[in-house]
């Protein structure tokens, strides 16, 4: 593979703008990758696709470049070059490249690779934290999926077409889908494409979205006709599925506290044909009193570490902070009591994460039964998905039922 070196310098631009300047990968790439026209699709997986693999293995390349943050643009290239090194491309003689020890380097990632923080590049506390709450070898085998890339994985809106007339129409633009066992609404594509450019992504026929995530909607048991509340709707995944699951009949309102994340639900739901659904956002307690003792069903889709989808976010681990479990845990207890309140006697509500540590999930669940609050409440079930046994992304979820 030929390294072409406006690529390479794209590459170093995205990685200070995500360890320098704090940003957040996605959007960073989604900016870099518009810098010059003239890239075609490989020369744009090339920037993303090595973007992303040094922002997961950050700590490990840093380590055996023997570079600290912040890093100076002379840190990166050495940081890049570790990467070419151990993907086996040749190194090209360019200024910004110092002559590099392969072979040390080599060495250097064999002995690393035997300790699990450096082979997995996760921070000590994260390492420590995961190993303290699932137990060392459990944590070993699922840090270790979720290390590696996430598929892109389609949901079908059946609000306008089905599944297989999705694969069809897909397979007319180039792109191979693949439906997935135990999941009604999934393709997977077994080569990345950029599929936001298809006339089937124009026409509302599908949404991205993870397959453990496509899960969360159907466990709310919702059906047409009633009234849904999705409480902390963002920019609309899981409340686009609901508005689907509910043949666009009944009433779906979604909410949130940032009304940025709403106008994009909004121009999505047009896209989808979703016309059921009524944005609202939370800028005072009224906006939840309102609703409370009303909702057939209630989703909260509740903010939390989002250890579970590293897969797709792996900057996480580096903006994460060890106060900001403890802080997200109360704001998760404060969500589940007030929320709670907008289900009606006899409806049922979904709380879910994209968590794999207990202290979010089953721990959030059984201090809500405990509370006043949750007195009313019982746990119907409740599921752990795990990326190293379903192959997708980490998630919770916990169906209750208020009442008889």
């Amino acid at each position: 593979m030929k390294l072409h070196r406006n690529l390479v310098f794209a590459v170093i631009d995205a990685l200070n703008q995500i360890f320098n300047e704090g940003e957040y990968a996605d959007k960073v790439v989604q900016k870099v990758l518009k810098i010059d026209k003239r890239w075609g699709a490989r020369d744009r997986g090339f920037i993303a696709e090595t973007t992303y693999e040094m922002v997961r293995y950050k700590r490990l390349y840093s380590e055996i470049a023997e570079v600290k943050a912040p890093f100076s643009r002379p840190d990166l290239f050495r940081m890049w070059a570790v990467w070419a090194v151990l993907s086996g491309l040749r190194l090209p003689d360019w200024k910004q490249i110092e002559p590099t020890p392969e072979r040390r380097i080599k060495g250097k990632f064999d002995e690393l690779s035997k300790i699990r923080k450096y082979r997995e590049s996760i921070p000590d506390w994260i390492d420590h934290l995961g190993a303290a709450a699932l137990g060392e070898a459990f944590w070993t085998s699922e840090l270790a999926k979720l290390n590696e890339p996430a598929s892109v994985i389609l949901r079908t809106n059946t609000l306008k077409t089905t599944k297989e007339k999705l694969r069809k129409a897909l397979l007319e633009e180039g792109i191979v889908a693949e439906p997935i066992q135990g999941y009604p609404w999934a393709l997977q594509l077994p080569e990345r494409a950029n599929v936001f450019v298809t006339q089937a992504f124009k026409q509302g026929f599908f949404e991205v979205q993870d397959a453990s995530s496509q899960k969360v909607a159907a466990y709310l048991d919702v059906s047409p006709g009633q009234r849904v509340v999705d409480t902390c709707a963002g920019a609309g995944g899981k409340t686009l599925h609901l508005a689907s699951l509910m043949e666009n009949k009944g009433q779906l309102i979604a909410l949130d506290i940032y009304e940025s994340k709403l106008k994009e639900l909004k121009r999505r739901a047009r896209r989808n044909g979703a016309h059921n659904i009524d944005t609202r956002a939370i800028d005072s307690t009224k906006v939840i009193k309102k609703l409370y003792g009303s909702a057939d069903r209630v989703l909260v889709d509740a903010p939390c570490t989002g250890l579970g989808v590293l897969r797709r976010n792996p900057d996480t681990k580096w903006k994460l902070r060890p106060d900001f479990l403890e802080k997200i845990v109360k704001t998760q207890q404060e969500i589940l009591r007030s929320y709670s309140k907008m289900v009606k006697e006899g409806g049922k509500m979904v709380y879910a994460t994209c968590s794999i540590l207990p202290a979010e999930n089953q721990d959030q669940i059984a201090h809500f039964l405990a509370s006043a609050e949750g007195v009313d409440f019982s746990l119907v079930k409740d599921k752990k998905i795990w990326a190293h046994k379903s192959g997708y992304d980490g998630f919770y979820m916990a169906l209750l039922q208020k009442g008889g």
